[in-house]
């Protein structure tokens, strides 16, 4: 049995649902598939799908096996093309995540510029502000903020940005604007709950000031955080990422510039335990000199 089309053949299985289907795909008759997946059961001695009328489902042994032979599969690929001296020319599905706001304002709108590039490759856009798992959802590389939780993960930092105190000169002039961290809690502040939350420590030369902020109104997802500051509600703490064409343009506005903040870092990060595709390193050199391009996603 050939090892390395028996694990394509399970993998076409499962993510098809049925042998009819990864038949077809692979244009084999299905009793072929069937024949395989039996041999690869006997093989390793373990049973890898349920079959019932519903469907197929895979094991606890089949979903790992599902997961390391699909990765087998796509190291192979990637010893074919650096074989063949192919690296340029990308094929396939990347598989991409990113938080919601970040990947709307700054990677979905260059898409198209990087796929011009590479006219054989499609793109598969996940975007989810938690972090999710890697290996589970399938991605080559997910894109994230702030410090890493998981030491054991892959990653490198590939850009940062200011934090900044920032509303809209409506709220401004409505509300006064801070001049030191203390003032701040004459203001309602827009808490967001994965980004530093309520508690915001500043520097300026050797000083350094921690205040706890009060706000009636938390969000979960940078979304939220927008819209409520944009609606005049409060002020809030954000990157530069986050309001880059509202601070471009005037619509919200920096205050206490003297004061700064931890700066937001941002990474890429690869699924432990795997090689990292030509694909992947491609998009993450891209995404590096679209933020260090001059404009209002610039580094800064």
């Amino acid at each position: 049995m050939d090892r390395l089309a028996a694990m394509q053949t399970f993998v076409h299985v499962v993510e098809s649902g049925s042998f009819s289907a990864a038949a077809r795909l692979l244009d084999i008759g299905q009793p072929a598939v069937s024949k395989t997946i039996a041999q690869l059961e006997a093989r390793l001695a373990v049973r890898l799908l349920l079959r019932s009328t519903r469907g197929l489902t895979p094991t606890e042994a089949g979903m790992a096996f599902f997961e390391r032979a699909r990765r087998a599969l796509e190291e192979a690929d990637e010893a074919d093309l650096a074989a063949r001296g192919a690296g340029s020319g990308l094929s396939g599905t990347l598989r991409i995540c990113a938080a919601v706001t970040f990947a709307r304002l700054h990677i979905v709108p260059h898409l198209g510029t990087f796929l011009d590039r590479h006219p054989d490759l499609d793109i598969d856009v996940v975007l989810d502000d938690r972090n999710i798992n890697l290996v589970e959802a399938g991605i080559d590389v997910a894109l994230r903020m702030g410090p890493l939780s998981d030491s054991g993960l892959t990653a490198r930092r590939i850009g940062e940005c200011r934090r900044v105190v920032l509303a809209t000169p409506d709220y401004f002039a409505q509300h006064g604007e801070p001049a030191c961290p203390a003032d701040l809690g004459k203001h309602q502040a827009i808490i967001y709950s994965l980004g530093g939350g309520a508690h915001w420590r500043f520097e300026r030369g050797d000083e350094q000031q921690s205040v706890t902020v009060r706000g009636r109104i938390r969000v979960s997802a940078a979304e939220g955080l927008r819209e409520s500051v944009l609606a005049h509600q409060g002020l809030t703490m954000a990157s530069q990422w986050m309001f880059a064409p509202e601070l471009a343009s005037g619509a919200v506005r920096e205050a206490m510039p003297d004061w700064t903040l931890p700066r937001q870092e941002l990474w890429a990060v690869f699924p432990t335990g795997r090689l990292t595709s030509a694909k992947a390193r491609a998009f993450v050199e891209f995404v590096q000199q679209q933020l260090a391009s001059p404009g209002p996603d610039a580094q800064g």
